[in-house]
């Protein structure tokens, strides 16, 4: 219960933060998931891909964190105060997510988690599709907004620089964590890793 209430909080946080900066933002901004149909795709998915998901989620928070918010010293001190508080409590929801994961795998027996793969590669590929989505209408924003003209080059360069940048802190630096490898290793056989790097080799591809 006290997970979930801080989920809810983190929601709000940032609903308020969106209305907060909203009035700054040039007209024409979309964002385009529909909560409600992304929670319907999540939970059709077996529990062990859902929790392999959730924790997946809670790492690359981490590192996008670390990498991109904390050494940024230009940043505005209330974004970055935010994002410190959330990643602080991210860290603890990490822990659980693993704990939970792992509990979850100890319940199944090796052909329900050969189906879990399935259904997290599933998921992977559906977070993968929201990226691809989003980035677009992003890319189209900024070069609206943007108040320069650019050629078809510079604009296709956009799109990609937006997609892989995407690609990498909602998928890529997730599943890339030493880890969720460590954790997800522990729990499926070669083959079953092999099918998951099959999978999103073409995303790694892309960021690489």
């Amino acid at each position: 219960m006290r997970f979930t209430d801080e989920e809810l909080k983190h929601q709000e946080m940032f609903r308020r933060l969106e209305t907060m900066i909203a009035p700054g933002m040039p007209p024409g901004y979309r964002f385009l998931p529909q909560p409600n149909d992304v929670a319907r795709a999540v939970l059709a998915a077996s529990t062990w891909a859902v929790l392999a998901l959730t924790c997946d989620i809670e790492l690359f928070t981490q590192v996008h964190y670390r990498s991109s918010i904390d050494p940024d010293t230009q940043l505005d001190p209330l974004w970055k105060d935010v994002f410190l508080f959330h990643w602080r409590e991210e860290s603890q929801h990490a822990i659980l997510d693993e704990m939970e994961w792992l509990r979850e795998d100890e319940h199944i027996d090796a052909m329900q988690r050969d189906k879990a793969v399935d259904d997290l590669i599933g998921l992977v590929g559906a977070v993968d599709g929201i990226v691809q989505m989003q980035a677009k209408a992003d890319a189209e924003y900024f070069v609206q907004v943007a108040g320069r003209a650019f050629d078809d080059a510079q604009v296709q360069a956009i799109h990609a620089t937006m997609l892989g940048a995407y690609r990498w802190q909602y998928v890529v630096s997730g599943v890339q964590d030493p880890r969720y490898l460590g954790v997800l290793g522990s729990m499926i056989n070669a083959a079953q890793g092999a099918r998951i790097n099959a999978a999103l080799a073409p995303i790694v591809g892309f960021v690489q």
